[in-house]
């Protein structure tokens, strides 16, 4: 069945992330097989176009960038009501429990529709980075478990992200459904390989391991730099590149510097274009994401997307279904057990290819895929909550978003009520 579905997150181009490009994949796939979407986000620090096959909504906001990395938004807005009640919303489905969440559980007062909320991401990790201290944080903790507990249904991206929800108090059910792969499977060409990277030093006897992602520690990027030296002091020829930035970029790269691991590093900063990612990809031998702090690990599909084969850490949401020497590689969680893989691995490269090829065959979900699941389920919730199945919301802060709610919808039918 069809449904017009409004998807939300404090995220949105041209500020880009995973979840923020996982709503762009969402209401892409939505529009073109499943009926309609629409994305409400905060507004950007400047005004944007939003070209997109699908309406964007902005609501008014602030600029936290400085503390949290993103616009704060003001979760009160009569005329996303409006507009909403208007293109008649079957379901919110938001994807992050801050701003956007409060604004949902608002929304669903006078449009009478049913919330999901996604679970992406450690967001206690990111809590504690922000407000330097765990009094802080752990408050922060346990408002976004309230705000979430106050959905209709949880998701989450994978079975340990659900875990990690409720080993911060969340102790209600969840639904795992998996995030796709905006990459086609298959290998770009050898001439755009060689476009891409023909300016690097990467002779072609030499392995080449790849990273791609946000430039933070908590992503096993010290584990990485330590094996490599261990690696180097054992006479082992290499080359690492990290493609991406973030806020300890400069840190890193210092780090690399100070184990003397010279040229055998490359660092290109982010690159935005994907078929050049693809070029990448395609001219690793092995992408190394030791990270235990990630709750998909996206990036690992990604690379199966171009047979490129992972190296996990054993019990990591990354390495979720994933086979040790079948389509991935497995270690423990220590810079030695790295090096050690990484230097066995280097004597058998049939080895590597041969795992790659399993990885594109059994690790890879396009978002067509992910999304036309999430639409089958819609169908489900969209019945449960005509059906009266969902329990009603009487916790203190339900009755104060319930007030604002209301407020919402009777602004949205004055001129006023216009931002």
């Amino acid at each position: 069945m069809d449904h017009t579905i409004c998807l939300m997150n404090d995220s949105f181009p041209p500020q880009i992330d995973g979840v923020a490009n996982t709503v762009v994949n969402y209401a892409q796939y939505i529009e073109k097989n499943h009926g309609h979407s629409i994305v409400v986000t905060p507004e950007y620090i400047y005004p944007t176009a939003d070209d997109f096959p699908f309406p964007v909504l902005r609501y008014p906001s602030l600029d936290a960038r400085w503390f949290i990395g993103y616009m704060a938004g003001i979760p009160f807005s009569p005329s996303v009501t409006k507009k909403l009640k208007d293109d008649k919303i079957d379901l919110i489905h938001c994807h992050c429990p801050a701003a956007s969440l409060f604004l949902a559980r608002q929304l669903r007062v006078p449009l009478k529709v049913p919330v999901v909320m996604t679970y992406h991401t450690k967001y206690d990790v990111d809590l504690l980075k922000a407000f330097k201290t765990k009094l802080l944080s752990n408050e922060a903790v346990k408002l976004m478990v309230a705000n979430i507990r106050s959905c209709d249904e949880i998701w989450t991206v994978s079975r340990g992200a659900g875990e990690n929800l409720r080993s911060l108090g969340y102790k209600g059910k969840y639904i795992v459904m998996p995030n796709g792969v905006d990459l086609p499977k298959e290998r770009v060409s050898d001439a755009d390989v060689y476009e891409e990277t023909h300016s690097y030093d990467l002779p072609a006897d030499i392995p080449v391991f790849l990273f791609v992602g946000r430039m933070f520690w908590y992503k096993g990027l010290r584990l990485i730099l330590d094996a490599l030296e261990g690696l180097k002091s054992q006479g082992l020829d290499f080359r690492m590149v990290f493609v991406g930035d973030g806020a300890d970029f400069d840190e890193i790269r210092k780090y690399s510097n100070e184990l003397r691991l010279g040229d055998k590093v490359i660092f290109t900063s982010s690159i935005k274009d994907r078929d050049r990612i693809r070029a990448w990809y395609c001219r690793a031998d092995l992408f190394l994401f030791p990270s235990t702090y990630d709750t998909n690990g996206l990036v690992v599909r990604e690379a199966a997307s171009c047979s490129l084969p992972s190296v996990l850490v054993s019990g990591s949401c990354a390495a979720e279904g994933v086979q040790n020497d079948r389509n991935g590689f497995f270690i423990s969680e220590t810079a030695s057990s790295l090096a050690v893989k990484l230097y066995q691995l280097c004597q058998n490269r049939d080895l590597m290819r041969r795992v790659g090829e399993n990885a594109a065959e059994e690790l890879y979900i396009s978002w067509e895929t992910a999304v036309g699941m999430a639409a089958e389920r819609y169908d489900i919730i969209t019945d449960n909550y005509k059906s009266g199945k969902y329990p009603k919301h009487r916790r203190i802060s339900d009755a104060l978003l319930k007030g604002n709610g209301e407020l919402m919808n009777v602004l949205s039918h004055l001129p006023l009520g216009e931002e």
